[in-house]
């Protein structure tokens, strides 16, 4: 019995998706990349950077995201598999959805205004570094909760390229930082896309009944 209760969804979820205080914390990040999609969305049109419009994108799917995660809190560890097998696949898309956008800057050339930028890059580290500060207790968890934790993580790693970014446009007067940036955060988006998918696949598969 203990070898097919070991990693499946006949076990009771871990103590961690249980405790008010995860539940709280889920909120907190909602709510507050929910606020940071708007920002984000408003800044990246005004200033014309692909690198912030792709960092709105993915603070909606996160916010998307910790509405999932909240959803399966308590359920089978096979819900919780499914909903983050689902979330891999949204960031896998993201990732190619700042692919295709930077193409498109690369060919009509706008380039954007670094100033705001780097002010709203500023604003969207903090508010990522504090995300991934209040997760970082459960970033050893099962696939949802491992899932959410990496998307903190890179949206903090994601923030930092974007200022970068806002000090290359504004020393060159070229569009290329921008779109570089773009390109490295599609690829973590499509690196952690590959590792929360393939946690998630293999947590859903059936347990080896031994003889």
């Amino acid at each position: 019995m203990s070898d097919s209760c070991g990693s499946h969804g006949c076990c009771p979820p871990p103590a961690a998706t249980q405790s008010a205080r995860y539940r709280r914390v889920l909120w907190a990040a909602l709510f507050i990349n929910a606020a940071m999609f708007g920002v984000e969305l408003a800044g990246g049109l005004r200033a014309g950077s692909v690198s912030l419009l792709a960092d709105a994108v993915d603070f909606f799917g996160d916010a998307v995201n910790y509405g999932v995660s909240l959803l399966v809190l308590g359920m089978a560890l096979q819900w919780r598999a499914r909903a983050a097998l689902l979330k891999g696949l949204t960031m896998g898309a993201f990732g190619v959805f700042v692919l295709g956008r930077a193409s498109w800057a690369a060919i009509t050339g706008v380039v954007p205004e670094p100033i705001t930028m780097g002010a709203i890059g500023t604003l969207a580290l903090a508010a990522n570094v504090a995300v991934a500060l209040m997760l970082y207790a459960w970033r050893e968890g099962d696939a949802n909760m491992r899932s959410v934790w990496m998307c903190s993580r890179n949206d903090a790693l994601g923030n930092l390229a974007v200022m970068g970014a806002a000090l290359g446009v504004f020393g060159t007067g070229s569009a290329w930082p921008d779109l570089a940036v773009a390109v490295v955060m599609a690829a973590l988006a499509l690196t952690a896309a590959r590792s929360v998918v393939t946690q998630a696949w293999a947590e859903l598969q059936p347990v080896p009944v031994r003889a």
